[in-house]
Parts: C-alpha cells; sequence; structure tokens
C-alpha cells in the first residue's frame, strides 16, 4: 500500500454546512466520508454514500433480518470532518449495521437508519453506542493511525465515546 496513494477522509471545503442557510433541507455531503468496519478492520470506502461499496456490489438488500441468518456483520461509520482553528478533525460520528451473506448474495439493512445516521454525523453528532467494544477500539485505532492531527483536534466526547467500555 506504501507505493498506492492512501485513501483519504474528504477534507472540508470552504463552505458553511450550517442547516439553517438557503439549501435548508438538501445534504451537503463534502464534508462527509465513510468507513467500512468488519470484525477486525476498517477501511475507507467512499462507495458506501451511494450504496456501492466493495461487500455491497452484487448483493440484494431486504429490509427483514431474518432473511439473513447467515450474515456477516459489518458496521458503516459516517465520518464527518470538519476545521476549527488547531486544524481539521472528526467532528461527527455515527454508526449503524448491515449483514452481508456473500454465499447467498443476500443481505440486510435498514436505509432510512442509515441515512438518518449519516444525517446525524453530518450535524456533528456522536452516535456510536450500538457498536461493541471490539469494533469500537478497532476504530478508533484506524482513526488516530490514519490522521493523528485530526485525531488529536477531536473532541472529548468522540474519543472518550470510542475509547470508554460499556
Amino acid at each position: 500500500m506504501s507505493d498506492q496513494k492512501k485513501p483519504q477522509f474528504q477534507i472540508i471545503s470552504g463552505k458553511s454546512t450550517t442547516h439553517k442557510a438557503y439549501h435548508t433541507g438538501t445534504l451537503n455531503l463534502s464534508n462527509l466520508s465513510s468507513v467500512l468496519l468488519s470484525a477486525e478492520e476498517a477501511k475507507i470506502d467512499l462507495g458506501l454514500i451511494h450504496a456501492k461499496s466493495r461487500v455491497e456490489r452484487g448483493i440484494k438488500f431486504t429490509a427483514d433480518q431474518t432473511e439473513v441468518p447467515n450474515g456477516e456483520e459489518y458496521w458503516v461509520i459516517w465520518v464527518a470532518v470538519d476545521r476549527q482553528e488547531n486544524g481539521p478533525y472528526y467532528a461527527g460520528l455515527a454508526a449503524c449495521s448491515m449483514k452481508i451473506d456473500k454465499e447467498s448474495k443476500k443481505g440486510w439493512k435498514n436505509l432510512a437508519f442509515h441515512v438518518n445516521r449519516m444525517d446525524d454525523a453530518l450535524k456533528r453528532r456522536i452516535k456510536v453506542t450500538e457498536l461493541p467494544d471490539h469494533s469500537k477500539e478497532v476504530l478508533a485505532k484506524f482513526l488516530q493511525e490514519h490522521n493523528p492531527e485530526m485525531w488529536e483536534n477531536s473532541t472529548i466526547e468522540l474519543k472518550e465515546s470510542l475509547l470508554s467500555k460499556k
């Protein structure tokens, strides 16, 4: 991976992302990135924003979780980034799960919940309570290693949400 360009978080246009401006009701995705979290690995996968990540391709999704009994659990992590006087930081973080059975090419996810969590991240909220402790550790390590400056500039709330045990 050292010879290849490492995927980056989409960082920060100069425009405001408040929801009280002229474009109320629209989502500005320019400050949003997505991380795909499996049992042991976290990777930036911007395809998640349009439901076209590497694990979603070729999968027929259902709203009924019982139709995917052998599905592997994945977590979609929405990460909003912003800039403050100290520099860029992880501003919003929200998690939602999905299950994918690659063998049967079936998957489950609650699309409305995914959209709501994406909106939470964009509104600079921290919503990761559903994540298992091990997954929080994997995500925290990934965010720290990916950009130590952004991690350092992030809020105490964000860091504690990933580092504290249930």
